[in-house]
C-alpha cells in the first residue's frame, strides 16, 4: 500500500505510511504537518518501529503535541495536534 494523505473531517488529518520504512514515515509526517494549520490533529498510521524515535523527536523539536499514541500489535496510530 503507498503513502495516502487525506482529510477525513474539519481540522482532522490522517497520514497512513504503513509498509514504509525509515527515513519515509518521518519525512511524509514532516511534509503533512507543514500543510496543517495550528489546531489541526494528524492521525499518523505506522508500522515501522524504528520510525516512532525519530517522529518523536521531530515532533518535540517543531513544538507540537501527541494527542494520544495507540499501538495494536505492530501497528502504530498517533495523533499529533499542530502547534
Amino acid at each position: 500500500m503507498g503513502m495516502k494523505f487525506e482529510r477525513v473531517a474539519d481540522g482532522h488529518y490522517q497520514l497512513n505510511v504503513n509498509g514504509y520504512v525509515c527515513p519515509h514515515p518521518q519525512i511524509y509526517t514532516k511534509k503533512a504537518l507543514e500543510k496543517l494549520k495550528s489546531g489541526d490533529v494528524l492521525e499518523l498510521l505506522f508500522d515501522n518501529p524504528s520510525s516512532g524515535e525519530s517522529i518523536i523527536a521531530m515532533i518535540d523539536n517543531d513544538g507540537n503535541q501527541f494527542v494520544q499514541q495507540e499501538q495494536d500489535g505492530g501497528q502504530f496510530t498517533w495523533r499529533i495536534q499542530k502547534a
